[in-house]
């Protein structure tokens, strides 16, 4: 009887025990760090914290975000490859350090190997903007300016390797300009600049400067994608405006470190997905001036891989170097 009793103790412990291991290891049951490469306030954070907050509330677990700015955004993209890959450090990222900067210096990451592609958010074009008095009015006057007089004129974005650094150096050479680019640590920081007449001209994203734009702060003078900006309707495009079949696009997407375990993708990707139907975050990334762009993990991976080689040839014809 003795035998029988603590033979069912023993089970019992054991139940209790697998139990515990089992909710233990069901996934998320902590918050979820999320790592910005730009200072607070700039289209990623924008962007990424309603989407958090719905995937948040569909995972059961709160998105906590870790701002890691600086380098083009580089370090936030070599935090996320060396965080450990079990699905509590994720990244919003964009095709800067993604795409771009590994084809103008040499990095810590290797974009095609180091990560794990878990969502496509949004993208759209950056926006040309200046200060509402400044002589340049339109495009065709700002080429005319810049020429006469390049000492100055700059350029500022949100630093190195970016879309918005990338459309800079491909409209000054296709322009045939000697203007200066000014990086800064993201597009809050270069917004300041801009409106405190610190820096005469900005290749931003929207969402960095939509407020501004709107308000009469500042004034858009061409948008660098194939298509107009359905936030900015009345903003030609640079093909518009002398330069046709000019595209310079950016996206944003959310990776982690290589080799994410399969029950975290399992819950990542649909909560992601479901996110992005939301209405108040379709309504959102719209507002910043960008479009949903759901994908796959797998359409994300041939994306990158296509993305890399076609910057590597603007980067090269555009005879872009490291600053």
């Amino acid at each position: 009887m003795r035998l029988m009793r603590k033979s069912a103790k023993l089970l019992a412990m054991a139940l209790v025990v697998g139990a515990a291991t089992t909710a233990q290891a069901e996934y998320p049951d902590k918050p979820i760090k999320m790592i910005i490469g730009y200072t607070p306030g700039g289209a990623a954070d924008k962007m990424i914290r309603p989407i958090a907050d719905r995937a948040g509330k569909i995972l059961g677990q709160q998105f906590i975000m870790e701002y890691k700015p600086g380098a083009g955004a580089s370090i936030a993209l070599d935090a996320a490859a060396r965080a450990p890959a079990d699905g509590y450090t994720l990244h919003i990222t964009d095709s800067g350090p993604m795409v771009i900067l590994p084809n103008i210096r040499k990095l810590s990451y290797d974009p095609l190997t180091d990560f794990t592609n878990v969502a496509m958010l949004g993208g759209g074009g950056t926006l040309i903007a200046v200060r509402p008095d400044s002589p340049a009015k339109d495009i065709k006057m700002l080429v005319e300016l810049a020429k006469k007089d390049p000492s100055s004129w700059s350029y500022g974005t949100s630093g190195v390797g970016g879309v918005g650094h990338l459309a800079g150096e491909q409209f000054a050479a296709e322009a045939g300009l000697k203007i200066s680019h000014i990086p800064y640590k993201g597009g809050n920081p270069a917004v300041v600049e801009l409106l405190g007449g610190h820096v005469p001209l900005l290749f931003s994203s929207f969402g960095a400067v939509a407020k501004q734009v709107e308000a009469g702060q500042l004034k858009g003078l061409a948008v660098t994608s194939a298509k107009r900006s359905g936030m900015f309707p009345d903003i030609p495009t640079l093909a518009e405006s002398g330069f046709p079949g000019f595209d310079a696009a950016i996206w944003f997407s959310i990776v982690g470190p290589k080799g994410l375990p399969p029950e975290a993708m399992a819950k990542l990707v649909p909560a992601f997905n479901a996110a992005l139907k939301d209405p108040f975050v379709i309504e959102n990334i719209r507002s910043d001036g960008y479009d949903v762009m759901p994908m796959t993990p797998e359409q994300i991976d041939a994306k990158v891989k296509l993305d890399l080689a076609s910057w590597a040839k603007v980067v090269k014809a555009a005879n872009i170097k490291d600053e």
